[in-house]
């Protein structure tokens, strides 16, 4: 087999669709203001893992998707995902290196940035109003984090991933 070849890209596909449908999924309201952002978990994770594969374009991509799915103006996810998974890919080998508390701090301010420039945008198209649940999906990613990591980490090593 060649090196060559992209061993399960089904598998990320698929949990990028799964991260989606988490994303979309009605929740009660005293819940839904604390719902982690299960799509940048999971395009973090493969970016941490595979850059190469899995970069800007496919965060751009995928905050296409989810723009179309929540019928927001386009291109605002895309634009926060893009910007957020930059900083990702670009110290992504730093990232692997740190111990789990502080890829999960990490990981709450990257989710916090993308919330930040994703009202910002909607502010300058829609002028949205700032309030201080925008913040909470940081605070609930912080959590989320390293069980996100340690599922897809296995994912990754049982499917052979590369």
């Amino acid at each position: 087999m060649s090196l060559h070849l992209p061993n399960g890209r089904w598998v990320v596909w698929l949990s990028f669709l799964v991260a989606m449908l988490f994303q979309i999924m009605p929740l009660p309201e005293g819940v839904a203001a604390w719902r982690p952002d299960w799509l940048l978990l999971v395009m973090t994770y493969w970016a941490m893992a595979l850059p190469h594969r899995y970069n800007i374009l496919t965060a751009w991509i995928l905050g296409l998707l989810l723009d179309i799915l929540l019928g927001a103006a386009l291109g605002i996810r895309s634009l926060g995902m893009s910007i957020v998974i930059y900083g990702v890919v670009l110290h992504f080998q730093r990232l692997r290196n740190f111990p789990m508390w502080q890829q999960a701090l990490l990981i709450a301010a990257e989710v916090g940035i993308y919330q930040l420039v994703v009202f910002w945008l909607q502010f300058v198209v829609d002028g949205a109003q700032f309030d201080l649940n925008l913040l909470f999906p940081a605070i609930s990613s912080l959590f989320i984090w390293p069980w996100v990591f340690w599922i897809l980490r296995r994912v990754r090593r049982q499917y052979k991933v590369r």
